[in-house]
């Protein structure tokens, strides 16, 4: 018998399958798993360039995204100063549309953050399943993704990390997932951990200062992907998509009605100041946004609650084989 569990990682837009045999308990000693004091660890959802990602149970019982960053970056000069205080940003970023973290630290030299564990496909997998949105639809999304964007501007610095991956749609809606805590501590480059496309172009000139309107940018990409099903700067080298994204027109061919193109094209403009301001971008969003959330309806809704069951089914087996273990 397997269970198995779809999940979207949260560090360097990583989707993968883990499968559980039950006559073989998962072993987290195998993959390298930190211990944590009082987080019992369910699974290892993903692992990218910033650290790993593990599903696990905080001391409440609530299920949690327990994000441990590598050592190596642990390591890095003046990382723990950057990390407590991004960390302590990201622990007051409240919202409807974005993860609640519920608690940071390091220990032993282990830097790590548990947040809300929420249980949805990434918003290209939905688009890909049920079809890209339409002028309504695009509005309800893009006025919640701007309510998330500045939540997080309300609680610290610019998100300057959106990718594709982090914006999870679940059955209260999209959910941002990520705040880039770990790239920013590192002293990570934006453009060379960024999404190719949705990174602003004031991100890739050495020296530039970015703030809140390179999130506007992101958001413009985020909604041109999402009613297109591609990336408005195309695809190929970095360094095309980079020579594209500060030289030429964002591609908005089949962009639906007949005020999307042109708002779009706004939020993706090259300067900065050219740019509408994130509350502008939600007013403007939610004046076309249609009266029943797309995620709340039938095609959406049952690829939401796909997840929900393969969720069940891991926690189910995990239960059976002792996978989940007190830590």
């Amino acid at each position: 018998m397997y269970a198995s569990q779809r999940a979207s990682g949260t560090l360097d837009h990583i989707t993968i399958t883990i499968a559980y045999d039950d006559h073989d308990a998962y072993d987290r000693r195998d993959h390298g798993m930190p211990e944590h004091a009082e987080y019992r660890i369910v699974s290892l959802i993903g692992e990218g360039g910033t650290g790993r990602v593990q599903l696990a149970r905080d001391p409440a019982g609530r299920l949690v995204a327990l994000k441990t960053v590598h050592e190596r970056l642990t390591a890095a000069p003046r990382f723990l100063e950057r990390f407590r205080r991004e960390a302590a940003a990201a622990l007051r970023v409240r919202g409807p549309f974005t993860a609640t973290v519920f608690d940071a630290g390091t220990e032993d030299g282990q830097s790590w953050l548990a947040a809300e564990f929420c249980v949805g496909p990434p918003i290209v997998e939905t688009i890909t399943t049920t079809g890209p949105l339409g002028p309504a639809d695009l509005g309800t999304f893009g006025s919640a993704v701007a309510v998330a964007l500045s939540a997080i501007h309300g609680a610290g610095p610019a998100l300057l990390d959106l990718k594709p991956a982090h914006v999870l749609i679940t059955h209260r809606g999209p959910k941002i997932i990520d705040f880039g805590t770990a790239g920013r501590s590192a002293g990570l480059d934006p453009a060379g951990s960024g999404f190719l496309g949705f990174v602003a172009p004031e991100l890739l000139v050495p020296g530039s200062r970015a703030d809140t309107p390179a999130d506007v940018f992101a958001l413009g990409a985020l909604l041109a992907l999402s009613s297109t099903g591609r990336n408005p700067f195309g695809s190929g080298s970095a360094e095309r998509v980079t020579e594209r994204t500060l030289h030429d027109a964002p591609d908005l061919v089949g962009v639906p009605g007949a005020e999307w193109p042109g708002f779009l094209a706004a939020c993706l403009a090259t300067a900065p100041a050219d740019r509408p301001s994130m509350p502008e971008a939600l007013a403007w969003c939610a004046e076309r946004a249609a009266p029943v959330p797309w995620w709340e309806q039938e095609a959406a809704a049952g690829l939401i609650s796909e997840y929900e069951e393969h969720l069940g089914e891991l926690l189910a087996v995990s239960a059976g084989d002792g996978a989940a273990t007190d830590r």
